[in-house]
């Protein structure tokens, strides 16, 4: 379901919405990156933008940050059209900064800190606290592992402190312990305040860190909301008994969408999202004599309802 953005006659507030988009169109010659997109950010939330390679959200980051201009739209930061004061509140991870790798966490962040102004001489120690690398502090940034070197332009993403944090693809081209500790430390900026926005290819990623999301494909928005109504498409219930075909024949009065795996020795029923109540599904088994040893609730996979989305 599209949610359209209706706002930009003017400055005008929208009650917590950190970002704000109105039909952000671009176009690179005859190919159309980004098809009228439209969507909002909520305060407080991690914001995946979900699609494959080419789905135009790099295009998209690029734009909010002021790298790209769009040939057509708006957005508004914090309710207002961008300004450097509120560029101040963002901070943007779009690609690896380059790091001296001679030099020390310490001493790369002082020359961050110094070409963009943002912060103290005590956020140093700070941010790389919040990144844990502070131990590591005055090792050579040739010494870190990819991991480190990406928490280290994290760290560099947060010098002045800033309420939201724009990240492309954070977790691309680690190996998994990487992986897992950008993740992590993602939940624990979003614990502590910052809003964050995201572009990934990953539903794991998404379905592991994001609250909301905006799923893209080849430049048109496809739907937007919070992860868990837009991902989870149905209750699939599993159940399993000693009489397998008694079992499907009690099950097809409740659903129309009941299939037997023999291998697995289950029978699965979808219902509507939200509808599925085991405890109303067991009684009812029961009383048509059918002792169930087996019953649990599954969600349809993020890998169906993402292909469902992205291949119509």
């Amino acid at each position: 379901m599209h949610h359209k953005v209706l706002f930009m006659t003017g400055e005008k507030n929208i009650p917590g919405a950190v970002l704000a988009l109105d039909n952000i169109t671009k176009s690179y010659g005859p190919v159309q990156a980004l098809k009228g997109v439209s969507f909002e950010v909520p305060e407080g939330s991690v914001f995946g933008i979900l699609g494959p390679n080419g789905s135009g959200k790099t295009t998209l980051l690029s734009i909010i940050l002021d790298v790209l201009k769009a040939n057509k739209g708006d957005f508004l930061w914090f309710g207002h059209p961008g300004t450097k004061e509120q560029r101040q509140k963002i901070g943007s991870l779009l690609e690896t900064p380059n790091f001296y790798h001679y030099l020390s966490a310490v001493n790369n962040l002082k020359i961050t800190q110094s070409i963009s102004g943002r912060g103290t001489s005590g956020d140093i120690d700070e941010v790389l606290k919040k990144v844990r690398l502070y131990e590591r502090r005055n090792s050579r940034f040739s010494t870190f592992s990819l991991g480190m070197k990406q928490r280290l332009a994290i760290a560099a993403a947060l010098l002045g402190n800033p309420r939201v944090l724009v990240f492309d693809e954070p977790t691309n081209g680690l190996d998994p312990v990487g992986i897992a500790e950008i993740r992590q430390l993602i939940i624990e900026l979003k614990n502590s305040g910052h809003t964050i926005i995201m572009a990934s290819h990953l539903l794991d990623e998404v379905e592991k860190v994001c609250s909301h999301a905006a799923i893209l494909r080849t430049g048109e928005l496809l739907t937007t909301g919070r992860v868990e109504e837009i991902l989870v498409d149905d209750d699939v219930v599993e159940l399993s008994a000693p009489d397998l075909n008694a079992l499907a024949a009690v099950l097809r009065q409740l659903s129309d969408h009941v299939v037997t795996d023999g291998k697995l020795n289950t029978v699965q029923v979808t219902f509507p999202k939200g509808t599925a109540k085991l405890d109303e599904i067991n009684s009812f088994c029961f009383k048509k004599g059918i002792a169930l040893n087996h019953l649990t609730l599954k969600r349809k996979r993020l890998e169906a309802r993402f292909f469902e989305l992205t291949n119509n």
